[in-house]
């Protein structure tokens, strides 16, 4: 039950931040999944603002380097990573995947939030250790570090409870002394959510009710109204000995919410004014860059684009919680509007610029990128709405039928990337290999996604269908033939 829970948690919380990623990725089985490394790499440039050496590939070497470049990166930031080992997470084993990532989340998060209220309760402080030489000379230093870190670990979740028994303090008798089943009556979220934004709960109310219903409605509000992942379930917590883990990941996020939530009008305009220039700032250098490799090869403009797109990535991520702020259209100020206009604008042109880049691949990878599009374009539509399951039905099947006659070219454009030679007349490289790479990269992965998902989706509509008539008719016969039990004991015997 534990090791469920915590994979759900913390699943749930990875891919909250691999959307902050660019481009963007998704974790559906954290056991399989963080095996080729490139996703745990994803998860550590968000969380560190850094960009980390790689591998392009996913051959058994490739993937192994991944790894261990990601563990290396952990232990540069003195972490100590007991048992765990590249071996071990290519496996995929349970027990050193959810200690690993466990981790990354105590360490980029938890303790990164705590330390906001190390001088609120008098907590040690990490800024003198924070950056550590890991030369020969300064082992002794590094070895007194990591105490103090250990340290710190204990005073972290200390402080982080402190800051939820504070919060739950201003509403009587709720109290909290653990991360485990001092939350299993939804009250301390309710009690949270209240001190964080007083008319969402009615906490009087909430005492009458059951710890299933309490947690559910915590959950729900914190999720629409303080957007904050949904990394629980009633289930979760409503039981005997509910996991510290996921409820601290939880808990952990009404602290960030919390901490935005004091960041004045004054400093917000700051990073407007500050992201403003930024963003023109990098308007000028695409349009500079388009003029100078006007006349250039395919291949050296996609080269020049690439290394814009990396200092682009790399530059943006301090911009990142201004530039995509939550706030409605209502709620922003004239100069945050115009931010976001910016934003908007340079974001457009910068795809433009890899539309036309695409459209003057040589021939066949024209055709196959136009192609590839087209699936995903098909991937990224909505699908229809389950609440009429029968006419969800139909246009499922026609979404099966076009996804269908698309993939009729698979084989013959997976044949045509692996054999295509990658040369001009000169012996000279036509495109960037790392162009090719996400092409099969695309090739393989959105179309897999598409095809289960599109097929998952029209299975559910189906069952939904015929569960929705076995209910209409259980209805209908309730009113003719008398209570339900009797209904259901006519319907098992028909």
């Amino acid at each position: 039950q534990r090791e469920f829970t915590q994979k759900k948690t913390f699943t749930t919380w990875i891919n909250s931040i691999l959307a902050k990623h660019t481009p963007p990725s998704v974790i559906s089985d954290l056991y399989i999944d963080i095996q080729q490394g490139h996703l745990l790499l994803d998860l550590l440039e968000v969380l560190s603002g850094q960009h980390l050496p790689r591998e392009k590939g996913f051959n058994t070497f490739q993937c192994r380097s991944n790894i261990e470049n990601a563990l290396t990166f952990l232990k540069s930031r003195s972490l100590k990573l007991i048992n765990i080992h590249v071996a071990d997470i290519i496996e995929g084993k349970p027990s050193i995947v959810l200690g690993l990532i466990w981790t990354i989340i105590f360490h980029f998060h938890i303790e990164e939030l705590a330390r906001t209220l190390a001088c609120t309760y008098n907590q040690p402080s990490l800024d003198r250790s924070s950056a550590v030489d890991s030369s020969p000379k300064t082992s002794r230093s590094a070895k007194k570090s990591a105490k103090i870190k250990e340290r710190w670990k204990i005073s972290a979740t200390k402080a982080l409870l402190l800051w939820a028994k504070e919060q739950c303090s201003l509403h009587g008798s709720i109290n909290v002394t653990d991360f485990k089943a001092s939350w299993r009556s939804g009250l301390p979220f309710l009690a949270i959510i209240q001190t964080l934004r007083p008319g969402l709960v009615d906490l009087e109310k909430a005492k009458s009710r059951s710890n299933k219903e309490n947690l559910r409605e915590a959950f729900r509000i914190a999720e629409l109204e303080l957007n904050i992942p949904r990394l629980l379930e009633p289930e979760d917590v409503d039981i005997m000995n509910p996991d510290e883990r996921s409820i601290m990941t939880y808990v952990a996020q009404f602290l960030q919410y919390s901490r935005n939530l004091r960041e004045s009008e004054d400093d917000v305009q700051e990073k407007v004014r500050e992201a403003m220039s930024w963003l023109a700032a990098q308007e000028k250098k695409l349009a500079k860059l388009l003029i100078d490799t006007e006349n250039e090869t395919y291949y050296q403009k996609y080269k020049e684009m690439m290394s814009f797109m990396e200092a682009f990535n790399q530059e943006k991520n301090p911009f990142l919680p201004v530039l995509l702020s939550k706030r409605s259209e209502a709620e922003l100020s004239e100069s945050h509007q115009q931010m976001r206009e910016e934003w908007d604008k340079l974001i457009s042109q910068i795809n433009e610029w890899k539309a036309k880049l695409d459209r003057m691949l040589p021939s066949p990878l024209d055709g196959i990128e136009a192609w590839l599009q087209e699936v995903e374009h098909l991937q990224a539509e909505d699908l229809p709405d389950l609440q009429d399951p029968f006419k969800a039905m139909f246009v499922f099947r026609e979404i099966i039928v076009i996804f269908k006659g698309l993939m009729g070219c698979f084989d013959s454009h997976l044949d045509t990337l692996q054999s295509f030679k990658n040369e001009d007349e000169k012996n000279m490289p036509l495109v960037l290999p790392e162009k090719l790479e996400e092409m099969k990269r695309r090739l393989f992965s959105n179309i897999c996604f598409t095809n289960s998902n599109t097929f998952l989706e029209y299975h559910y509509g189906l069952c939904s269908a015929v569960a929705n008539e076995v209910i209409l008719k259980l209805n209908i016969w309730d009113m003719k033939y008398g209570t339900k039990e009797s209904v259901e004991s006519l319907l098992e015997n028909w």
